[in-house]
């Protein structure tokens, strides 16, 4: 062990939102570091797919909701790149994924608190309430310990597959955030099957039917949802989206939430309208004369059982309606399955004195710190794990700034970031 510090603030993880908080305490006397497993930052890789754009607008920076005068913004990250004007005749709130990705990339290369290639092994707390982090530094193969006053824990969430189909995952068979790293492979491919409903799901589906022609495989689409419904994108529904909401949502009984989360699926899972109408009009153009593609879509089918058999797989499909069972084969099946917070084994040295549910969360109070056993001065924060305490803003990139500015003016015990109370034009409650 070498190289003990005492910071301000440890993180763990370096996602779009810890990035975003170290870019806020770059501009404060905070001391800092942040930690991540990955070799650089790269923000869904398997995901980047050409012509996909991010799902809220450029606004939803890591910094400008709640510091348009960083230098850290995507304006400035523009200019800095000489494509202002680019942009300016772009025209588009939403920007390509692939630039959110290098502007992430730029910042990151900007901080000198981040570190990758570094994991984060175990957490405990000493005598006098400070965390004691160990971290194994890979590169130059050695672990260094550092005492902290407070944790950020931004691991945010990982991909999830259902338990019964996680043995035979390979390289014809995996979720959907590894797509580009097996695209190769799925083109040469037979027959592809996607099962999700899901932004994702399209995504893929549609790059696949693009090159569906050239190649000849068949392709098909499965969904257990009601049918392949476009995410909520009104502007008053955006509101759900906003601090106000998120405020009223944590202030409501823990079962309520969970009733509400489970009616809130078109606000964050759904499909963009542009996504849609770009899947329908190319169908409507490959069937021309009568001629009939070789592709299924089906909703109310859910995927039951999963079999290698041979060079194929066997799927057993139920259609809820009508609760009828049929099988298919498919060379490859990719598993839009979505995504599941993450609590990473690091936390096992301080599991005990951390709050949990009866469904084993993490008690999250409204200021995003941890429920602990014995209240110190000491906390741990969470980025993107609370969403059965906040609400479905938890993983949207447009309240990123606004909870990291919460947490910097924890951090600094003054309020550096303003976090204005009213910011929509509905009242959530009464």
């Amino acid at each position: 062990m070498e190289n003990e510090q005492v910071l301000d603030v440890f993180g763990v993880g370096i996602g779009p939102f810890n990035l975003g908080l170290a870019a806020l305490l770059d501009q404060t006397k905070c001391k800092s570091l942040f930690f991540d497993l990955k070799s650089q930052f790269d923000w869904h890789p398997g995901m980047l797919l050409e012509g996909t754009t991010l799902q809220v607008p450029f606004l939803a920076d890591l910094v400008t909701m709640v510091d348009p005068t960083s230098p850290y913004t995507y304006l400035n990250y523009l200019h800095e790149h000489r494509r202002l004007y680019h942009f300016y005749f772009y025209e588009k709130f939403h920007i390509p994924r692939t630039e959110y990705n290098h502007y992430c990339q730029w910042v990151a290369g900007q901080l000198p608190t981040l570190q990758f290639g570094a994991e984060v092994e175990n957490i405990e707390q000493s005598a006098n309430g400070r965390y004691v982090v160990t971290v194994f530094e890979r590169e130059q193969n050695r672990r260094s310990t550092y005492e902290a006053n407070h944790i950020v824990l931004g691991v945010g969430t990982k991909p999830y597959v259902p338990a019964d189909f996680r043995p035979i995952l390979g390289e014809r068979i995996f979720h959907s955030g590894d797509y580009l790293n097996r695209k190769e492979e799925v083109l040469n491919a037979g027959s592809v099957t996607v099962i999700g409903s899901g932004q994702s799901a399209a995504e893929i589906f549609y790059d696949l039917l693009k090159g569906q022609q050239e190649q000849g495989y068949e392709l098909s689409w499965f969904t257990r949802s009601k049918g392949f419904y476009p995410m909520e994108y009104s502007k008053l529904g955006l509101e759900h989206f906003s601090p106000d909401y998120t405020r009223y949502f944590y202030q409501l009984p823990k079962e309520k939430k969970k009733a509400v989360l489970q009616k809130q699926d078109l606000l964050y899972k759904g499909i963009s309208f542009q996504t849609i109408a770009d899947i329908y009009d190319l169908l409507y153009e490959r069937t021309v004369g009568g001629v009939k593609p070789k592709v299924h879509l089906q909703a109310l089918t859910e995927l039951v059982s999963l079999e290698a058999a041979g060079g194929a797989f066997d799927l057993l499909l139920h259609q809820t309606e009508q609760n009828k069972e049929k099988q298919v084969k498919s060379e490859v099946v990719i598993l839009a399955t979505g995504y599941r917070p993450a609590i990473p084994s690091c936390l096992d040295g301080i599991r005990d004195q951390l709050i949990w549910d009866e469904e084993g969360q993490l008690v999250i109070e409204e200021h995003y710190r941890v429920k602990q056993q014995k209240e110190g001065e000491h906390h741990l924060f969470v980025q993107n794990g609370e969403l059965h305490t906040h609400g479905v803003g938890a993983p949207d990139l447009g309240l990123g700034a606004q909870r990291n500015a919460a947490i910097v003016n924890q951090l600094i015990g003054e309020e550096r970031y303003r976090t204005p109370a009213y910011n929509v034009f509905q009242q959530f409650g009464l």
